[in-house]
Parts: C-alpha cells; sequence; structure tokens
C-alpha cells in the first residue's frame, strides 16, 4: 500500500469511557484499519499513552503520517483550556489537547464524542442531506450534538447539543420521588434517566433484580411484564426530552447511537409519545437510527475539520 502522501490518511480516535477505537480512512472514507483497545480505567497518562501508541504503531507500520481527530466525552474549555464535562472524570481539569499533542507530536483536532456522532450521520450517514440535524448518543452517558446546513455548532461555550444535562421535563409520578444525583452535581439530569444504568435502575426498582439493558430487552420480548413496564418507561422520559429539544431546534431529523439506539422499539414508541409534548398539531421530525452505528462517531472524528468548517456560533 503507497501512502507517501499524509493527506490521504485520516486517523480518528473515539475515547469512551470504557474502550478506545482508532480508525483510519483514506480521502474517499474508505477503511484502512480498525481496532478497538480497553479504556486505561480512571488513569489519565495510561489514557494519554494508549492513543499515541494506537496511532504510533499505525504510522510506524505504515512509514506515513496521518492527521489526527479525537472525539471524547466532555468538551476543551475555550476558558482554560482544559477538559470541562466530561463523565469520565479522570480527564476533567486536565490539559488533554496539549498533552496528546505533545506525546503525538502534531496539531490534533478534538471534538466532544457527539459532536462527532453528529458530523459523521450528517455528512454520509442517516441524517446526509437533513438541514437541521440533532445526533443523540444513548450509552454510558447522554450526549447530543447539533449540525446545521453542513457545519457542526459548537457554541462560544463549547456546550451545544449538551441536553444531557437539563432536567427530565414534566416529571410526574415516581419521577419526582426518585431523582438521581448527577455526576455533575445537579439533581435529576436526564442522562441519569436516560443512560444505560438509568434503565437498569428503572428495572431494579420495580423488580428488586439487577439486569443490564441487554437483558431487560431480551425478559420484555419473552413478555415479562416489569421488563415491558421499564422499558415503556424509558421511552416516554426518551420522548419528554426529545420533544423539549424538538420545541427549540425544530431539527428535521434526530439521529440515535449508542448502545440503547439498538432497541428497536425506540423508533416506533417514542414518535408516538412525543406528540404529547411537542409545540405542534403534527411533528415531521424523523427519528433514525445510526447508519454506521458503533463506528460513526469516530468515523467523525477522522473527518473532523478536513471536510466540514466546525462553527464557534
Amino acid at each position: 500500500m503507497n501512502l507517501s502522501d499524509e493527506e490521504q490518511i485520516k486517523i480518528g480516535i473515539d475515547l469512551g469511557g470504557t474502550k478506545i477505537e482508532m480508525i483510519v480512512l483514506d480521502e474517499s472514507g474508505a477503511i484502512l484499519r480498525q481496532q478497538r483497545i480497553s479504556t486505561p480505567a480512571g488513569d489519565y497518562q495510561a489514557t494519554i499513552l494508549a492513543i499515541s501508541g494506537l496511532v504510533h504503531e499505525f504510522e510506524k507500520g505504515q512509514q506515513v503520517m496521518a492527521s489526527v481527530g479525537i472525539g471524547m466525552p466532555g468538551a476543551i474549555s475555550p476558558a482554560s483550556g482544559k477538559v470541562k464535562n466530561s463523565n469520565s472524570v479522570c480527564l476533567n481539569g486536565q490539559n488533554f489537547q496539549k498533552d496528546i499533542e505533545s506525546a503525538l507530536k502534531r496539531s490534533v483536532r478534538i471534538e466532544n464524542d457527539a459532536n462527532c456522532f453528529t458530523l459523521s450521520e450528517a455528512t454520509d450517514g442517516a441524517a446526509a442531506g437533513a438541514k437541521i440535524v440533532f445526533g443523540v448518543i444513548l450509552g454510558t452517558g447522554v450526549g447530543g450534538g447539533l449540525v446545521i446546513n453542513g457545519g457542526l455548532i459548537t457554541g462560544p461555550n463549547a456546550i451545544a447539543g449538551e441536553w444531557g444535562h437539563n432536567p427530565l421535563p414534566w416529571p410526574e409520578g415516581k419521577e419526582l420521588e426518585e431523582a438521581t444525583v448527577c455526576y455533575c452535581g445537579k439533581t435529576s439530569c436526564i442522562e441519569t434517566w436516560l443512560c444505560g444504568a438509568g434503565l437498569s435502575t428503572t428495572y431494579q426498582t420495580i423488580s428488586d433484580q439487577d439486569c443490564t439493558p441487554p437483558e431487560i430487552v431480551n425478559l420484555a420480548t419473552l413478555n415479562d411484564e416489569l421488563a415491558e413496564q421499564a422499558l415503556e418507561s424509558y421511552f416516554r422520559r426518551l420522548a419528554k426530552s426529545l420533544a423539549s429539544v424538538i420545541n427549540i431546534l425544530d431539527p428535521d431529523v434526530i439521529v440515535l447511537g449508542g448502545g440503547l439506539s439498538n432497541i428497536r422499539q425506540i423508533y416506533s414508541s417514542v414518535p408516538e409519545l412525543w406528540n404529547d409534548y411537542v409545540f405542534s398539531d403534527r411533528v415531521d421530525t424523523k427519528l433514525v437510527a445510526a447508519k454506521y452505528g458503533d463506528a460513526s462517531g469516530v468515523r467523525g472524528a477522522a473527518w473532523l475539520g478536513s471536510e466540514m468548517k466546525i462553527h464557534n456560533h
């Protein structure tokens, strides 16, 4: 393989709470390599070494130096230059941009992981061609990103799309009594209800059993009434939360990613439920699954800054 032109090669890194994924794309978007390793738990320095090790190993083998984009939980603060708002808390307060650029000996483009996901899906994914795209990650955390007219919107505070840290809208019943403290320090954030642990907690509360989201979904397919009840609660909370986004942004398409986006019933149940909360006589916003699935965030990181302009306002 002749990769002598470094501009042909784009490396994307998806830094998650449990895994670090690398993808290498050529200029057409074809995948040259894809690799996944575990994230060093709670160890910042080991995380820097793990990322730089992946990049250097590929480049040494191919004798190239590629561009690098990184998607990560949280954001780089425009005020301090350090990481803020990350649910991988070992990153918070760290000068991640400086440290990773020092380790890789080049400038690196860094964005919130949900922004990378949304950029990917708005470029050539499930929302390609849509004017206003809101991307959602439902997994260990709950992230969001916004692309308008092909441009990624980050905002002056680098928090555009952070819907997960608003309170659950229109709370009712047990939602008023069982509010959970979020890692951000606030109570009853959307993230605490809609992340994977939130679904597990809902099921545990009504069944007194500790199950993972895939186990809950499987039980529901077996007509387990409590599992079905937990999923119905989850779908309504998701519908209410997305309705509040629709009321503000009025997106053409909402794209879902993350592990919980694989629950097939979401795409039929949630649009029916959000009709009760959206301030309109009809809701034409489409709710779709990511075209590239788990690879969408890392693909967006690879293309970050090379295909589309990032707007700060």
